[in-house]
């Protein structure tokens, strides 16, 4: 559902009920989802352990957003990452230059088909 027809079918009363809900009882929706696998996962892990450090749910959860305090790139840093992760992975570069020194003008790669023309 996008936030238009979010919008257009419940009102500002309704999302802020919901909104107070969730405070109340926790989080709704995928983020519980999470924390109720981490625990189950947990428990699993432990019933399976021998003696020692014991798992915590902290162990099981996802961390979704790792890129929390670290400055942005810029579109050229973005540009440099993603043709180092394409030259590790055996992809060739298709672009224009198909040069590594860094000089793309930022346009997006031709397909091959196209450059066939």
């Amino acid at each position: 559902m996008s936030v238009a027809e979010l919008l257009a079918t419940h009102s500002s009363a309704e999302l802020t009920e919901w909104i107070a809900y969730e405070q109340i009882t926790g989080t709704i929706g995928q983020a519980r989802d999470d924390l109720l696998m981490a625990v189950l996962a947990a428990t699993v892990s432990n019933a399976n352990r021998g003696k020692g450090r014991k798992a915590k749910i902290t162990d099981f959860l996802p961390k979704w957003d790792r890129a929390a305090g670290r400055p942005r790139m810029d579109w050229t840093e973005m540009l440099a990452a993603v043709k180092t992760m394409n030259r590790s992975m055996g992809g060739r570069d298709l672009t224009k230059e198909g040069q590594s020194d860094g000089a793309d003008s930022g346009r997006a790669p031709r397909r091959a088909r196209d450059q066939q023309r």
